[in-house]
Order: structure tokens, then C-alpha cells, then sequence
């Protein structure tokens, strides 16, 4: 195989973002979607003018017309539908977050390894060469000891009966956009928190509209997250060390239209721009999928790592639901 099929699962809004990134892959070719129904699928096929159409989940899974899926299903689907699609023999990219269970992520990584398929979450920005220069400067020393890592994700959303404001579907917004930020901490930092302490705003429909939570890490350093459904779109990150501060705008954010830029602070105030080139914030989780498909090569992102991202996003939802800080291990014991 000297090319990837990849196949949609579901025709969801987020799909517009992977369609360009798979069509510009020189390695991957999209072939098929599917839906909860033959005409459902059978438009959005000709609309994205898509080969192939299939009127369900399963048939596409079963067709032998697809190596790889990509899965942007609401939150709670997620784990089953993952699980589906390694058991029929099918690789899988799955949106963020990867589960809303540390059971479900438990078993989707056990499939993976029974069926020896590729399995990997979907975090667009940590393949962005902003995130990976910013990672650069923490590892080399270039801005000393790190001691804080702020970052926040905002979008306004007034519609209730979207799947994000949901509970059961596994809504709020620390489940859709704060992910970035608690994955983003833990990308530059190198670790999971040691301890976190969260708090939060509910809706009317008792989703967390607003959450803030801070984490604490090994020497240390602190990070500082914040999420809301009630901001116009907003998303900065900051990385602070002893030898000054590097700020990534818009690190989650959209097509690179010019305006993701990382700019370095120096201890006596002066700045200047870091060079960032440009690409596709979507094209980079495509081409690490393929690498890992076609060449055996690791994902970026490993599953112990996702699995520390899904235990510290619990951990953040148990301190806010308790009200009291609580360290980030399986039982959620508190300080």
C-alpha cells in the first residue's frame, strides 16, 4: 500500500477542515463517507463530490473500500465507534477528545493493540509548526527554567439544544475547547500535573459554559487554563521562563490566514517576532497518520499521553464538581 483510503464517518461540520487536508496529502486519497441514511450521505457525497456513499456506519466499516477513518462524531460516540472501526480492520483518527471515560479509553487502546491498527487523537495544533517551535525553545534552555504555562480557547455558543451543551453527549466546554489548553500545557511541560484545582460555571443545561483550573506540575511550575462558551473566539497561549516569554497567538485557531504569530519577550522588555511558516492547521495530524500507516512510524501523540490528557481533564472536573484541588491519579484523592 503506497496510499491511505481514508473514509468520513459521520458528515459532520468539522469534516470541512479534513476533506482540503486529505485531498492535499500526496499519500492520502478520500474515498467514502458515511451517514445514519442512504440520502444523508448520498448528498454530502456529491456536494464534496466524494466517491463513494454508504447510508451507515457499518457498511462503510465492512466495505473493504477504506484503510483509515476519520471520526468526528459527538463526544459520547466516540469510544464505540473507534472500537468499531479497529475491529473491522480499519485504521483510526479520532476527533478530540479521544473519550469521556478513562474505561472507554482503556479499551479503544486495548483494540488498537488487538487488532494492530493505528489509533491516535485528533489534536490538529500539536503537528502546527508554531506549537513545535515553541517546544523547541522549551527544550533547548532558550527561555531558561520554565515556571508557567497560560493558555485559553473561547467561542460564543447560544444554541441549547447543540450536542455541546448536552451532558450525556459529553458537553461543556471544557470537553470542546479546553482540551487544548490542558493538552497544550502538557505538551510544553513534558508531564501531567501532579495536582490540579478547577472551577466552573453551569448553564441551564448544567454543562459547564465557563471552567478556569489551574495545575500544578513537578519543580514547581504551574499552568493556568480557561475555557468558555460565553466569549467571542478567542485563543492565546503564553510560555513563561526565567529568561523571558514567548506568546503564541491563535494557536488553535482556524485557517493560517496571516494571523498565527508567536512573538519572544525579553527579560528587559524588548521583543521580537519568531518566524513561524505557514501551514494548513489540519494537514499535519493527516500526514502523521499516513507515516504511522504506510511507514510504521510512532504517532506523535502517544496513546499514554492521550490517556494522561483524558485523566487530567476528569481530575479538572472532579475539583470543580468538589470544589476542592485534587491530585491527578485514578482515585482523585484530594491534597
Amino acid at each position: 500500500m503506497d496510499k491511505v483510503r481514508w473514509g468520513l464517518l459521520s458528515t459532520a461540520h468539522i469534516n470541512r477542515r479534513l476533506i482540503p487536508a486529505i485531498r492535499a496529502s500526496r499519500r492520502g486519497s478520500l474515498e467514502a463517507v458515511a451517514s445514519r441514511s442512504p440520502e444523508s450521505a448520498q448528498a454530502y457525497a456529491k456536494h464534496w463530490e466524494i466517491p463513494q456513499a454508504f447510508g451507515s456506519y457499518e457498511d462503510m466499516l465492512q466495505s473493504g473500500a477504506i484503510d483509515a477513518v476519520y471520526i468526528g462524531l459527538p463526544n459520547h460516540l466516540h469510544a464505540e465507534w473507534s472500537i468499531r472501526a479497529l475491529q473491522a480492520g480499519v485504521h483510526v483518527l479520532c476527533e478530540k477528545p479521544f473519550a469521556i471515560t478513562l474505561e472507554q479509553v482503556d479499551v479503544m487502546i486495548a483494540a488498537s493493540r488487538a487488532n494492530k491498527r493505528c489509533l491516535a487523537e485528533a489534536f490538529m495544533y500539536l503537528h502546527h509548526p508554531q506549537t513545535r517551535i515553541a517546544a523547541d525553545w522549551v527544550r533547548s534552555g532558550r527561555l531558561g527554567e520554565i515556571t508557567l504555562v497560560r493558555s485559553t480557547f473561547n467561542f460564543s455558543l447560544h444554541e441549547p439544544q447543540n450536542v455541546r451543551m448536552i451532558p450525556e453527549y459529553g458537553g461543556g466546554s471544557l470537553w470542546d475547547v479546553g482540551v487544548y489548553p490542558v493538552s497544550l500545557s502538557q505538551f510544553i511541560l513534558g508531564e501531567p500535573p501532579a495536582w490540579v484545582f478547577g472551577s466552573q460555571w453551569l448553564g441551564s443545561t448544567q454543562v459547564d459554559e465557563i471552567f478556569g483550573g489551574q495545575m500544578g506540575y513537578s519543580s514547581g511550575r504551574l499552568a493556568q487554563i480557561s475555557c468558555s462558551f460565553r466569549t467571542p473566539s478567542y485563543a492565546l497561549a503564553e510560555v513563561f521562563g526565567t529568561e523571558g516569554r514567548l506568546e503564541l497567538r491563535r494557536p488553535f485557531l482556524g485557517m493560517d490566514d496571516g494571523r498565527r504569530h508567536m512573538t519572544f519577550y525579553s527579560p528587559d522588555g524588548d521583543k521580537r517576532e519568531v518566524p513561524v511558516p505557514k501551514q494548513e492547521l489540519y494537514s499535519g495530524e493527516v500526514e502523521d497518520m499516513q507515516a504511522a500507516i504506510l511507514d510504521g512510524k510512532p504517532n506523535a501523540l502517544s496513546l499514554e499521553e492521550t490517556r494522561k490528557h483524558i485523566l487530567t481533564v476528569l481530575a479538572l472536573k472532579e475539583s470543580a464538581s468538589s470544589g476542592q484541588p485534587v491530585f491527578v491519579n485514578e482515585s482523585f484523592t484530594k491534597p
